[in-house]
């Protein structure tokens, strides 16, 4: 195992309870890491890195259930804002100097990122996010993460 993400480190100086799951650090998909680690989907959250279209300050991230995909113009209504646009693998890891398969809000911390949550996760005590690197993921509470990172739960489907 590979040196302790950022956000496990920010956990545990936080004392924040958590569960560390490593898997196969080539799985870079939401589905991947439930699959590998055996948790339901529906509890792994992917962390897609969305932004104004045309480009204008930081972009969102936004946690979503591994089994749901984003409707641009419903998450642009909800956040008030024209129109959104998924940015590129590129883009995204320009924006967050981190690797797709390991972007997190938890890695991101004070870095000026608006964070949302789509609200279904308001249905579980628990989800699993993303680390900060790939291969590395954690478990917490839904209260911990939307404390931590001033998430906002958004309709997003």
């Amino acid at each position: 195992m590979s040196a302790k993400p950022l956000a496990v480190r920010v956990l545990e100086q936080k004392r924040i309870p958590h569960e560390v799951l490593a898997f196969d650090d080539t799985i870079r998909s939401a589905d991947g890491v439930a699959a590998a680690t055996g948790i339901a989907p529906e509890l792994v959250y992917k962390t897609l890195v969305i932004e104004q279209e045309p480009p204008k300050g930081k972009p969102y991230l936004v946690l979503v259930p591994s089994t749901q995909e984003v409707d641009l113009r419903r998450l642009a209504s909800n956040l008030g804002v024209k129109k959104l646009r998924m940015a590129t693998h590129r883009d995204a890891e320009r924006y967050t100097g981190l690797r797709v398969g390991g972007i997190s809000a938890l890695a991101l911390l004070g870095k000026g990122f608006p964070v949302c949550i789509a609200v279904q996760a308001q249905e579980h005590e628990q989800l699993v996010v993303s680390a900060g690197q790939r291969g590395m993921d954690v478990r917490l509470a839904v209260s911990d993460l939307t404390v931590l990172t001033g998430a906002k739960f958004v309709s997003v489907g």
